[in-house]
């Protein structure tokens, strides 16, 4: 199999599998920590904690968890700030979804470089970048596509509390499938000649 296609494969499953428990906060218990901005923290807590230890295998040498954290910390991070940020400050006009696509542009460039700084600035910047906002936002819009069409048309004998899980954790699974993608061919591809 081909390094990249695993990497992407790597980071697509092993993500994918973080953002279910990141948004099982919001599935389950999304008062848990007071306030809307509270849950966004607690989130992005799973995410920070949880990426590292299914992603460093992403990185090629030794020390990869201490490795990968250094870099994924405050890559996180500083997307989850500015994408939170973006989500509270700017207001979409009718039938734009302006700070969705802002928060993901700006978010996943400043993620992606921090990533790339971290691995001592290889060539390719702008594809790997542009790959990773492409698939973040893909599997972005789909969870939100999938979330509202399971809530909007149901699933039969279910109850609405069962239903708002699963549209939830579907939003998760999706979005989490795309960023994984997306971190996992960043990282192959800037890594393409370590290997």
């Amino acid at each position: 199999m081909n390094a990249l296609f695993r990497s992407i494969l790597h980071g697509c499953l092993g993500f994918g599998l973080v953002s279910v428990a990141a948004y099982s906060i919001w599935a389950f218990v999304p008062r848990l920590a007071g306030s809307e901005t509270g849950m966004y923290a607690l989130i992005a807590l799973v995410y920070l904690g949880g990426a590292g230890l299914v992603l460093c295998g992403l990185l090629s040498g030794e020390n990869k968890l201490g490795r990968f954290y250094r870099m994924f910390l405050p890559a996180f991070f500083g997307y989850a700030l500015i994408w939170s940020l973006v989500w509270f400050l700017i207001k979409d006009p009718p039938g734009i979804k302006l700070r969705e696509w802002s928060g993901a542009a700006a978010g996943t460039l400043f993620f992606s470089w921090v990533c790339w700084s971290s691995l001592k600035k290889p060539s390719g910047f702008w594809i790997a970048a542009i790959v990773l906002f492409t698939l973040h936002t893909a599997g972005y819009f789909i969870g939100g596509k999938w979330m509202y069409g399971v809530l909007g048309s149901g699933i039969e004998g279910w109850a609405k509390p069962q239903v708002s899980i699963v549209a939830k954790l579907g939003w998760g699974l999706f979005h989490g499938l795309g960023f994984g993608a997306g971190i996992g061919f960043a990282l192959g591809w800037w890594q393409r000649g370590a290997r």
